[in-house]
């Protein structure tokens, strides 16, 4: 087994807002959903800002301009400005820019967010293939966006032309329930092209370096919803990550998760910045945290103890971390999650 390869959540005598300078913190499903806050994140964020804690907020989201989403987040009683804030357009515009020439028209699917983007770096935004673009850049355009965008998109890319999407999130949470991302439209085009874009979102390279570069973030920790972006960017920036339950992903995904998508720290909300992070200990053969034990027996999960519920489920990641080693645990875990009610 790779020793590098995490086993087990860690715990942090420390608050997290004090152990960290910076919180890299995801947006939809993390913070807000259907543009309603979460519960107990206004007053988590609110506290962890008071303690010094840096707060900046890193979305694959490419729709909305960072003034927008800085007024949205300040309306909901969470101070920010639109420095505080990284997207996937920002990424993706800079990786465009770094190939083309200033100047260079860009035929843009998607929102107004993309379209600022793209201002900032030079590079002129239009609507139609037959405005002579020299690359395509395709990002989230909100439930709004006429299936004719995927269109143009389709006949610029089957040209030929180098084709840039500002993530591959395939759903997004929302007020009413999951809902198809960005990935989705990407496919599309996909399909009817048979070619692959360069992606600029999290968890690729180019959104973590565009995040240090505008954050200058010391001690960074990510914090998010997803495994497969923000807790796999995390891991492929050498950083430590925070996975809250308040999104996409379920507490059987968080057992059952593969090395790169296994986070720091696991807690229900945003209030785990707040909060010391108990160690996970050997214990019997299995694992102990706060009341809990969790082991594998006859390939099933197997939860003992008492006590708050995410300590519990912090000792059974360790179990079946521990267990699959490198790959995922197969080990059945509905029993013991049925009884932290997850």
């Amino acid at each position: 087994m790779n020793e590098s390869v995490r086993t087990r959540p860690d715990g942090s005598e420390r608050r997290l807002s004090e152990a960290y300078d910076t919180a890299l913190l995801d947006l939809d499903g993390v913070v807000y959903a259907g543009g309603e806050a979460i519960p107990h994140a206004v007053g988590s964020l609110e506290a962890a800002r008071k303690g010094g804690m840096h707060l900046a907020y890193v979305t694959n989201n490419a729709a909305r301009t960072p003034e927008v989403v800085a007024g949205h987040l300040t309306e909901l009683g969470i101070p920010a400005a639109p420095g505080d804030v990284i997207n996937s357009a920002q990424a993706v515009s800079r990786l465009i820019a770094e190939q083309l020439p200033a100047g260079s028209r860009v035929l843009v699917i998607g929102a107004e967010g993309l379209r600022v983007a793209l201002r900032e770096r030079g590079l002129v935004p239009v609507d139609s293939v037959d405005d002579d673009p020299a690359a395509v850049a395709q990002g989230y355009g909100g439930p709004d966006m006429p299936w004719s965008r995927l269109m143009e998109a389709s006949y610029a890319v089957a040209r030929g032309l180098p084709w840039f999407a500002s993530n591959t999130d395939l759903t997004i949470p929302s007020g009413r329930g999951i809902a198809p991302g960005n990935g989705a439209a990407v496919e599309v085009v996909k399909i009817a092209t048979g070619r692959v874009p360069q992606v600029a979102g999290k968890p690729l390279p180019p959104m973590h370096r565009e995040t240090v570069l505008r954050t200058g973030a010391e001690r960074p920790l990510v914090v998010g919803d997803r495994l497969d972006t923000d807790i796999e960017g995390a891991y492929a920036g050498g950083v430590d990550s925070l996975l809250v339950l308040t999104g996409v992903t379920t507490a059987a995904e968080a057992v059952a998760a593969r090395p790169e998508h296994r986070a720091t720290y696991v807690a229900e909300d945003l209030r785990g910045l707040l909060e010391v992070q108990p160690a996970v200990s050997l214990a019997d053969g299995g694992f102990l945290c706060g009341g809990w034990t969790a082991a594998v027996s006859d390939g099933r999960l197997v939860l003992g103890g008492d006590g708050e519920r995410i300590d519990g489920l912090r000792a059974l990641c360790a179990a079946a971390w521990t267990a699959a080693g490198d790959g995922v645990c197969g080990a059945d875990a509905s029993e013991a999650l049925g009884r932290l009610g997850w």
